[in-house]
């Protein structure tokens, strides 16, 4: 059997572009002689649709598409696609995420999702029943175990909560599935691919059958999808693998029942982190701007590490011409800062504006001086001046109609040491899920293609510049030993005993760990920020403001 894969990026809601998208799929498969072309999770609207789901007119939008595909098919040609459908009035949820088999100009056989996951950034119990017992789809004298996404992902190991009660895949197979196929929009994080990869080879030779996996690509609000869809032999080999952050259309010629198949196309992994984040957050960045109305979009340079990065990925993702970058030297801004600005963006050939903060600065002074008389200099005037350019910035996006990018990444973001309606002003926080000592990672991988950031700016000390002589270590450890802390406890859920088991000292610990939790109310206010990392903050990470924290720093 020949079969196709269209890995799709898609609109959520754009009901019309994704109708047009699978219709050039369709033509493709037809061109290629396709027997089976597979698509994608809830692909008639797009993954995840969230609350839309809970609107009568979206998902009636989304059946019409289901039949408008289902036209496409005919006798000898399939089409396998995922669609929300309504249940029929009674207790429970209104609707199953379901997948129909189309043959013959109509939706012929359907199955319904069994394994609703309610972790990390799903939430799929709000709006879905699970299915019954599933059955095998009869093709073209195959047995179709279809399955779809979190269903066939129940192996010990590979699931957070430790596993299911049932097993959809093995339940098809009992019941005589010949050939497993799994229709997934499986989320990003950093060697997710790899697991996955582990996982579906574990499937196939588990079972002893070849297995499709169709995977859908993009980025929808935070969430990335990396695609990387594959089809493996029985005997656990890939015999062909779609390409990774981008639309792709695969096909592949499946062995005879019981026979192992050759390698047929093997698209190359990004597999080292600073690879896998730079592409998945450039993939990220393109989607977000244009799936939100955007055209171009501006940022801070500051001089520092993280603007340049994300300056880079902006260009990566947009182009040169798409972005424009903004200095504002303050009274405690060092000349080697605007020198790095000036040669990143010639480095980068963007457009760069000069817009200093001192009068501005000096302004509010006066102003709060009346208040403020007697009164020592503190993180108040350190915060003003973050405050003044975030004014300037959200002031330039309103008039130029430019997307503002915030800049902080993640181990800042951790422990609130960012600016509440200052730096952390913006649209899109493009790096808010990478780590300090990833950023540099990146920034060097950048550098391998094309000398891009000064050598200076990967040298100097981390610095806000809101002071004199301010450096990052004044108020924090150094990112080596600050960021192993932060993913131990958010990441991994660890407690301090633990983390203090793995060699750290006990009295930082418990003040990291108080930092993060007091810092809660900023991330609450914070922009949306792309997702690369198992857990990052936004909807998969859930913690209340108003809590007692002590005691996540108590010994157990």
């Amino acid at each position: 059997m020949r079969i196709a894969i269209a890995q799709l990026n898609v609109t959520i809601g754009a009901f019309e572009a994704i109708f047009h998208k699978i219709e050039e799929a369709v033509e493709k498969a037809r061109d290629s002689s396709v027997s089976l072309l597979c698509l994608t999770e809830l692909v008639t609207c797009g993954y995840p649709p969230r609350d839309l789901l809970l609107r009568g007119d979206f998902v009636r939008a989304n059946l019409e598409l289901l039949e408008r595909v289902a036209a496409m098919s005919w006798d000898d040609f399939a089409i396998l696609l995922g669609y929300a459908e309504p249940r029929k009035p009674g207790p429970g949820k209104d609707l199953f995420n379901a997948a129909a088999l189309c043959l013959g100009g109509k939706a012929i056989q359907n199955t319904r999702k069994s394994l609703l996951p309610t972790y990390d950034v799903f939430d799929e119990t709000r709006y879905f029943a699970p299915g019954c017992e599933p059955e095998p789809m009869e093709l073209f004298g195959r047995k179709l175990g279809v399955t779809i996404c979190e269903d066939i992902w129940n192996e010990p190991g590979f699931v957070p909560q430790g596993g299911y009660e049932r097993d959809p895949v093995e339940t098809l197979v009992a019941k005589g599935a010949d050939l497993l196929i799994n229709l997934s929009a499986s989320p990003f994080h950093l060697g997710k691919r790899a697991e996955r990869q582990t996982l579906l080879k574990t499937k196939a030779v588990k079972y002893g059958l070849p297995l499709v996996y169709a995977n859908q690509v993009g980025g929808n609000d935070e969430l990335i999808f990396d695609g990387c869809s594959l089809v493996l032999g029985a005997d656990g080999e890939v015999l062909s693998r779609a390409h990774s952050f981008e639309e792709d259309f695969l096909v592949v010629d499946l062995p005879e029942k019981g026979a192992c198949g050759k390698t047929q196309r093997m698209e190359a992994l990004f597999e080292d982190p600073p690879s896998e984040a730079v592409h998945a957050l450039t993939l990220g960045l393109r989607d977000y701007v244009a799936k939100c109305g955007f055209d171009k979009v501006l940022l801070g340079l500051s001089g520092g590490i993280d603007s340049a990065l994300t300056a880079a990925i902006a260009v990566r993702a947009l182009s040169k011409e798409k972005v424009l970058g903004i200095s504002m030297p303050g009274p405690y801004s060092s000349e080697g800062s605007l020198t790095d600005a000036k040669a990143l963006a010639e480095n980068l050939g963007i457009a760069l504006e000069i817009l200093p903060i001192e009068e501005p600065f000096k302004a509010f002074r006066r102003t709060l001086s009346p208040l403020f008389a007697n009164l020592p200099e503190d993180v108040t005037e350190e915060n003003l001046q973050a405050r003044i350019r975030g004014v300037l910035l959200m002031a330039l996006s309103n008039k130029f109609g430019h997307l503002l990018l915030t800049t902080g990444n993640k181990s800042e973001t951790s422990v609130g040491y960012c600016t509440l309606y200052g730096d952390m002003n913006g649209g899109l926080a493009v790096i808010s899920d990478v780590p300090k000592t990833l950023v540099y990672d990146c920034s060097r991988w950048l550098n391998l293609e094309k000398p891009t950031i000064p050598e200076s700016t990967l040298l100097k000390p981390p610095s806000a510049e809101l002071r004199p002589d301010q450096r990052d270590q004044d108020s924090l450890p150094p990112y080596e030993v600050l960021d192993p802390i932060l993913e131990a406890f958010i990441e991994e859920g660890c407690s301090k005993g633990e983390i203090v088991d793995r060699g750290f000292e006990a009295p930082l610990v418990e003040r990291i760990i108080k930092m993060v939790t007091r810092a809660e109310y900023k991330r609450r206010q914070a922009a949306p920020g792309l997702r690369i990392t198992s857990k990052a903050f936004g909807i998969g990470r859930r913690y209340p403001i108003a809590a007692d924290p002590s005691s996540l720093t108590e010994l157990p």
